[in-house]
């Protein structure tokens, strides 16, 4: 099997809550009947309005939604693209490999339901200062477990990025999924597991944007509070 990362754009006419609903819903029904395999719907809408303060943009407009879905083949992936075509203002496709170093196993959401809390989405690009290899070995060799010891999390996926699939995708390197807790939302001290603890959040703070740093252009990143649904 290969996954598939879609970036996906809403008609300006549209809501935030508009574009989730037709995803959801009708999107969502149709997708269904290209893969019986796992499908993931994540929506900047209002339900993460709160978290405003946590969004990053590089990329203009940013993408309104993210759809990952896994079929036996990318070949097979024309039905995909017509259904999000007939719904969507724009999209744009990666193939990517997935590896999951924290596996949602305490808010597994029913199918159709919201996860509980926010996906924050990333889209990085990797420094013209690192090689590939460079790059894979600071983020999945050590910045991996730092940010699982100093956020909240409770679900992390990192995809890069194996090539583009689509002419107009913007150049993105991999494509990261964090799932936070509700409490995460509404304050950073929940955000880096520290609630009641200033100083202990911003030495978490310090201590991951340090760390980030290291494989990161912070003017080349985009960061996306989203809400998350798996398709039943």
């Amino acid at each position: 099997m290969e996954k598939i990362i879609y970036l996906l754009w809403k008609e300006d006419s549209a809501s935030a809550d508009d574009f989730r609903e037709l995803l959801r819903d009708k999107a969502s029904a149709e997708l269904r009947g290209e893969t019986p395999h796992l499908i993931r719907l994540c929506v900047s809408d209002s339900d993460v309005d709160a978290a405003a303060g946590y969004r990053l943009e590089s990329m203009k407009p940013a993408a309104d939604a993210i759809l990952s879905i896994w079929l036996d083949s990318a070949i097979n992936r024309k039905g995909v693209e017509r259904i999000l075509g007939d719904h969507c203002k724009k999209f744009c496709g990666y193939l990517v490999t997935e590896s999951e170093p924290l596996l949602n196993t305490t808010h597994i959401p029913a199918p159709g339901e919201r996860t509980t809390g926010m996906n924050q989405v990333v889209f990085l690009q990797k420094p013209e200062r690192l090689s590939f290899s460079e790059w894979i070995d600071i983020w999945h060799g050590s910045h991996t477990d730092i940010a699982i010891e100093t956020q909240s999390t409770f679900g992390y996926r990192q995809n890069v990025v194996a090539r583009a699939l689509t002419d107009n995708a913007p150049p993105i390197d991999a494509i990261v999924e964090e799932n936070f807790p509700e409490a995460a939302i509404h304050g950073r001290e929940a955000f880096y597991d520290a609630q009641g603890k200033p100083e202990l959040q911003q030495e978490r703070e310090k201590i991951m944007m340090e760390s980030c740093a290291r494989f990161i252009d912070f003017d080349k990143i985009d960061c996306i509070p989203m809400s998350e649904y798996l398709v039943p």
